[in-house]
C-alpha cells in the first residue's frame, strides 16, 4: 500500500488502538506498507509505548453476563452486543440478555453457535434476537461467548455488565475465586503463566524488545550476545507484568498472585480464565 493509500480512517484506526500521535501513525502506516498489525509493532520498536492489544475488547455497547452452574463445575460469560449505550443501559434489555445467559448455562451450551438455538419459554433465542431487533431498530446478537469448566469456577461482574470474568480453579475456594476474578478484571493478564502465552506472542515480543535495544545508539558495537542477554530480561519483565501467577496481588502488593494463593492453600492454583470487556 502506498502512502497515497493510507486514509484519515486507517490513521485514526491506529491512534484508537495505540494512542500514539496523528503524524506517528501516518509514518508507521507508510513504513509498514499499511500493515496495521505491523504498524503497531513499527511504533513499539521506535520505543512507544502503545496501549495494549487485548482480544477481550469487542464490541463497544452491549451487557455483559457471566454464570456458573449450580455446582460452580461450569462457566460461561457471554455479550449480547447492541449499537447504543441507551439501549444497553435499559433493564428491559439487561433483562433480555440475562434470561438468554441463564438459558444457556442451563442447556450446557459451548459456543454462541449453540446459544443461538437455545430455547427461552419456548422461543429460540434467535428468533427472540430478531424479534428484538425488530423492536428497537438496533443490530444485537451473541458477539462472544466464553466457557470454563474445572472443579471450581468462580464468576464476576464488574462496572454495571460492562466486563465479565470467569477463573477456573482445581479446587473449591469461593472467596480467592472472587478474588483472582476481581484481580484479573483489574489487571488484565494476558495468561495465567509464561507456558500460557502462545509462542507466537513470545517471538514477536523478542523481536521487538531485541530491536529496541540493538537501536539504542549506547547499545552500538556491543556483542550480539549481551543484546540478547539483555532482551531476556525485558522479556521476563513482560511475563511478570502481563502472567497471572507473577503480577503483584492488588489487594496486597507484598506477594503475588501465586504467593497468595498458596497462603490460601499450598495446593490452589488456577487452571484457566476468560475476561470479556465492553470497550
Amino acid at each position: 500500500m502506498s502512502t497515497a493509500t493510507i486514509t484519515a480512517q486507517d490513521i485514526n484506526k491506529l491512534r484508537q488502538a495505540t494512542g500514539a500521535g496523528m503524524m506517528d501513525c501516518r509514518k508507521a502506516l507508510t513504513e509498514t506498507n499499511g500493515d496495521f498489525e505491523g504498524a503497531i509493532d513499527w511504533l513499539r520498536k521506535q520505543g512507544q509505548k502503545v496501549a495494549a492489544k487485548r482480544s477481550d475488547r469487542e464490541a463497544k455497547e452491549g451487557v455483559v453476563v457471566a454464570r456458573t452452574t449450580f455446582d460452580n463445575k461450569v462457566g460461561i460469560v457471554l455479550t449480547i452486543s447492541c449499537e447504543t449505550d441507551f439501549v444497553s443501559k435499559n433493564a428491559d434489555f439487561v433483562a433480555f440478555a440475562t434470561s438468554i445467559a441463564d438459558a444457556a448455562i442451563a442447556n450446557n451450551a459451548k459456543s454462541a453457535e449453540e446459544v443461538n438455538e437455545v430455547t427461552v419459554n419456548g422461543a429460540k433465542v434467535s428468533d427472540m434476537i430478531n424479534d428484538k431487533l425488530a423492536s428497537i431498530g438496533e443490530k444485537i446478537g451473541v458477539s462472544r461467548f466464553e466457557r470454563i469448566e474445572a472443579p471450581y469456577v468462580a464468576s464476576y461482574i464488574h462496572g454495571a455488565n460492562r466486563m465479565g470474568v470467569l477463573v477456573g480453579l482445581n479446587k473449591e475456594a469461593p472467596e480467592a475465586g472472587k478474588d483472582i476474578a476481581m484481580q484479573i478484571a483489574a489487571m488484565n493478564p494476558l495468561a495465567v503463566d509464561p507456558s500460557s502465552i502462545p509462542a507466537t506472542t513470545v517471538e514477536r515480543e523478542r523481536a521487538i524488545v531485541t530491536e529496541q535495544i540493538a537501536s539504542d545508539p549506547k547499545m552500538a558495537g556491543k556483542p550480539a550476545e549481551m543484546i540478547a542477554k539483555i532482551a531476556e530480561g525485558k522479556l521476563n519483565a513482560f511475563f511478570k507484568e502481563n502472567t497471572l501467577g507473577a503480577q503483584l496481588f492488588v489487594k496486597d502488593s507484598s506477594k503475588s498472585v501465586t504467593e497468595y494463593l498458596k497462603s490460601v492453600d499450598s495446593e490452589l492454583k488456577v487452571l484457566d480464565f476468560k475476561r470479556v470487556a465492553l470497550g
